[in-house]
């Protein structure tokens, strides 16, 4: 019979997908993922303003001016002065920098011990039980303790709250990861290869961690998020980064007393942190979304 009569058989949209023009893909995917698109957007304004933060400051984030001390915004300081005359919305600004520094080298740090810690775990049963103890306790106290008591024994900067941080988020993801491969090692394909006389090494990085890491990339955007308030705690309790490290959190400690009578002080640190953890959550929510194979079509 002719093609007429039995037309050709549609073709996988997986495969019409690949062959889409660039802008099609684009427009699929705001449609399908608008938040985690909107968190994108959000999260690449922040992260471009922490980039450019000398160009797009109007006036030195420290320097101290007795004269326009604590004015409220205008057009000659857009987010108006502390009570030590420095420029706000330069603080705000500069601030950025902090939070996305901590929160992605808390996030990269704590994903990649987890990811070890609990792959160590999984696989060597003897150890599981020491390993996940040692896990349990450190769960058992809250993250905001934890690091405060870190702080206390170390001292206060940049990278001793990363490390103080770090340190209160490894055990979520070693349990995530422990979790993930005791269900993989179940796995029939597992057991195949297991049989097959596979070495443990080979079977790790071709059937364990490439099914392990997309629910580990997820954690990780909820322990950048996490990592961000926490360092904003820790700063808004003098316990985080240095009082002359502009940063969010201390920008909002300083302006604490006066926010009754000039709350914009902290008001717009306050807000450029909700929006940014914010953003960072919406792509962490998409990429759940885009990874679980049963929303895949």
């Amino acid at each position: 019979m002719s093609d007429a009569t039995h037309p050709q058989q549609a073709r996988p949209l997986p495969d019409l997908f690949e062959t889409m023009p660039d802008h099609s893909k684009l427009a699929i995917l705001v449609r399908r993922y608008p938040a985690m698109c909107l968190g994108l957007v959000l999260l690449a304004a922040v992260f471009l303003m922490a980039v450019f933060a000398p160009l797009l400051a109007t006036a030195d984030p420290v320097a101290l001016n007795v004269v326009p001390r604590l004015t409220s915004p205008s057009e000659a300081a857009w987010f108006g002065a502390d009570m030590l005359g420095r420029d706000v919305y330069s603080r705000v600004v500069y601030g950025a920098r902090v939070s996305l520094v901590v929160g992605f080298s808390v996030a990269l740090i704590a994903t990649a011990a987890g990811l070890a810690i609990g792959m160590l775990a999984g696989f060597v049963r003897p150890l599981d039980g020491v390993i996940m103890r040692v896990m349990d306790g450190l769960m058992a106290i809250p993250s905001i303790l934890l690091a405060v008591a870190f702080m206390a024994l170390i001292g206060s900067s940049v990278g001793n709250v990363i490390l103080a941080i770090t340190v209160a988020e490894i055990p979520r993801v070693a349990r995530l990861v422990r979790s993930t491969v005791l269900t993989l090692r179940e796995q029939a394909y597992v057991d195949a290869a297991i049989t097959s006389g596979t070495r443990t090494p080979a079977i790790i990085f071709r059937h364990i961690l490439p099914n392990a890491v997309p629910p580990v990339m997820v954690q990780a955007t909820y322990i950048c998020a996490s990592a961000m308030v926490i360092e904003a705690i820790l700063s808004f309790i003098g316990a985080g980064t240095p009082p002359t490290i502009p940063s969010w959190g201390n920008i909002m400690t300083e302006g604490r007393a006066l926010w009754q009578v000039k709350p914009h002080i902290v008001a717009f640190p306050a807000v450029f942190l909700s929006l940014t953890v914010l953003a960072v959550n919406l792509v962490g929510d998409g990429l759940r979304d885009y990874l679980d194979p049963r929303q895949a079509k």
